[in-house]
C-alpha cells in the first residue's frame, strides 16, 4: 500500500458513524515493504463491516460483495486502527455497509489519518446457505433508510 493522498492527510474521527472495531497490527501482519498487508486490512474491514448487519439479520449471513475498497495511506505496525461503519442500504435479503478506517500513528497519538474506506454487502442466509429475507418485525432500521 503506497501513500496516495496529500502529504498532510490528518483528519478528525467521524461523529456520525459507529465505532465497531479497534485493532493494532503486529509485525507478523507486514508485507516485504514493512507495511501491513492489504489483505490483512481487508479481512479486518470485513469483520468490522459485519457488526451492524448482524443486528438486523438475526442469524447467519455472508459477505457477497466488496463494492469498493480504497487504500488511502499505508498502515504501519503499532498503528491503532479505528473502524467506523454505517448502513447505507437495506434490501430484502441484503445490507450494504460503508466502513472507514482511521489510523492513530504509534508516534503521533491523538492524530488521525484516514487509511482505508470500503463498501461491502452482506446477505442473510439460511442453514443451507441460501438467501433469506431480513426480518422486519420489531426491527428499527437507521432513520436515513426510512
Amino acid at each position: 500500500m503506497s501513500s496516495l493522498s496529500s502529504p498532510n492527510p490528518e483528519t478528525t474521527l467521524p461523529q456520525d458513524r459507529e465505532l465497531v472495531l479497534k485493532v493494532i497490527p503486529m509485525p507478523a501482519d507486514c508485507n516485504a515493504n514493512g507495511d501491513i498487508f492489504g489483505g490483512w486490512v481487508m479481512a479486518q474491514v470485513d469483520l468490522a463491516g459485519a457488526v451492524l448487519p448482524a443486528r438486523y439479520v438475526r442469524g447467519r449471513m455472508a459477505t457477497v460483495a466488496v463494492n469498493q475498497f480504497v487504500f488511502k495511506q499505508p498502515v504501519r505496525v503499532g498503528d491503532i486502527l479505528s473502524f467506523f461503519a454505517h448502513v447505507t442500504r437495506v434490501g430484502r435479503t441484503s445490507i450494504t455497509v460503508q466502513v472507514e478506517v482511521f489510523a492513530e500513528r504509534f508516534s503521533a497519538q491523538g492524530q488521525y489519518v484516514k487509511v482505508t474506506e470500503a463498501s461491502l454487502t452482506y446477505v442473510a442466509i439460511d442453514l443451507e446457505g441460501r438467501p433469506r429475507p431480513i426480518p422486519r418485525d420489531g426491527v428499527e432500521f437507521p432513520a436515513h433508510l426510512g
